[in-house]
Formats: structure tokens, C-alpha cells, sequence
């Protein structure tokens, strides 16, 4: 009989520990769900609107322009200053500003992104809940300065990316 009794009160310890870990991810889970929009990365990341500014202005890349991409923080190969000219959606051609951005040139020329690229490098962090994943956005709506950071904890896995000198080009 009292074996019965052991089992029964393991089975309702279990019970009640089952029951206590499915609340506890279900608050969890709508705790979550309540977050601001308008905090850091993370609550960003739930609300992506890659190419709207928050001043509602939608920005679409256009197929040809020019731009100035100053890249910098973490350890990536893409680190410098650069002056990008793009064509029909491709960099057509990345000049080095800097002794850095001149050796990416010269070794990684496919490592130069559009704005595009950036905006999808953006989108892909907050899609990831990277702790840091923001963009400042220029009155037409073009990103003027990307800022991520995967994992707050990590070091060198930041990246900071300035866009000056943006300009639409005839093609």
C-alpha cells in the first residue's frame, strides 16, 4: 500500500512540475509578446520595416547611385571607407578611401555590399534578436548609419556602418 502511495505522489510532483514549466514558458512567451516596439534591437527585431524610416518616409533603392560607406567596429574583413557606385542593383565599381578599404578592394572586391545589402544584413540581425540592430534614416528615407551588435557579451561582433554622400545616379 504504500508503494501506491509513493507513486501516486511522484505522479502528482511531476504533474505539478510539468504544469509549472508550460506556465512558465507561456508567460514567458507573452512577456515577450508585450515588449514596446520602440525599444532596442530586440523589440525592433519583432517589427521590421526595413526601407520605412520612422517618419513613415519608404525609401526603395533605386537601381543606380553613389554612395560613401564608412564600415568600422568589430573583426570582419570589411573595415575602412569606401566610395561605392552602383549599377543596375550591383557595385560596378569600390574605391578605397583608406589603407584599409584599399586592401579589402584590391583582396575581397565582392565584400563591398549596396545599401541594399546593408538594409538585408539589418533585417537578417533583427530576424536573429541580435541585441543591437537599429538604423538612423535620412529625410528621404535612405539609412544613414546601420548599427549591429549580434550578442551584447561577445566582443568583435559588432558592426557600425555610416552612409554619406548618397546620390541616385542616371544608370
Amino acid at each position: 500500500m504504500t508503494a501506491v502511495r509513493m507513486t501516486t505522489f511522484h505522479a502528482s510532483r511531476r504533474s505539478v512540475s510539468v504544469t509549472g514549466l508550460v506556465g512558465g514558458l507561456l508567460w514567458a512567451t507573452v512577456a515577450c509578446g508585450t515588449e514596446s516596439s520602440s525599444g532596442s534591437g530586440s523589440a525592433q527585431a519583432r517589427n521590421p520595416e526595413p526601407t520605412t524610416s520612422p517618419s513613415g518616409t519608404t525609401w526603395k533603392e533605386p537601381d543606380s547611385y553613389v554612395y560613401t560607406l564608412k564600415s568600422s567596429e568589430g573583426e570582419r574583413s570589411l573595415i575602412g571607407t569606401f566610395r561605392v557606385t552602383v549599377r543596375d542593383g550591383k557595385v560596378a565599381e569600390a574605391v578605397g578611401l583608406d589603407a584599409n578599404s584599399r586592401r579589402v578592394v584590391r583582396q575581397l572586391p565582392g565584400q563591398v555590399p549596396t545599401i541594399g545589402a546593408l538594409l538585408d544584413e539589418l533585417e537578417q540581425a533583427r530576424r536573429g534578436n541580435a541585441d543591437t540592430a537599429e538604423a538612423e534614416y535620412a529625410s528621404d528615407g535612405h539609412p544613414e548609419r546601420i548599427s549591429l551588435d549580434w550578442d551584447k557579451n561577445t566582443v568583435d561582433d559588432e558592426a557600425l556602418y555610416v552612409i554619406s554622400s548618397y546620390a541616385p545616379t542616371g544608370g
